[in-house]
């Protein structure tokens, strides 16, 4: 099985995992998983943030927050879709991998590692590195 129709699955399959795992996370520093939440709240949210980023000034970390919230929406929305696709998983990976390396210098390496942000850095690296996208606004683009 090697036909095009044979990578559509697992490709598909990458881009909601990566995209649902980031949303979930912005979810989770909304309060939307109630008692499972990891920060259940902004002001969690941006205190952990202000830990990983202890390395810049107060207001740029909470302002990092804010946009690191903003890209974490909107990439997951365009692999969705599957629109710009590339593009949107090289910046999912770059974004995930600053949090992973900002993640160990703060927390150490088991944090990112028990959060798998290596391993969904990695993922959209490997998203990033394909051809074409099956069922996506990119695939209809082209066809046009």
């Amino acid at each position: 099985m090697t036909g095009k129709k044979d990578f559509q699955f697992p490709q598909l399959f990458l881009r909601l995992a990566i995209s649902f795992t980031m949303l979930s996370a912005v979810a989770d520093r909304f309060g939307f998983w109630g008692k499972n939440s990891a920060w259940g709240n902004w002001e969690n949210f941006e205190k952990y943030t202000l830990q990983l980023t202890s390395f810049l000034p107060e207001s740029l970390s909470i302002f990092s927050a804010y946009f690191a919230t903003f890209l974490e929406i909107l990439f997951p929305l365009l692999l969705i879709i599957g629109f710009k696709t590339k593009i949107a998983a090289y910046c999912a990976g770059f974004l995930l991998l600053i949090f992973a390396l900002s993640m160990t210098m703060a927390l150490g390496i088991k944090a990112p590692l028990d959060y798998s942000v290596w391993v969904g850095s990695a993922g959209a690296f490997l998203l990033a590195s394909q051809h074409q996208f099956s069922l996506s606004i990119d695939e209809l683009i082209k066809k046009n």
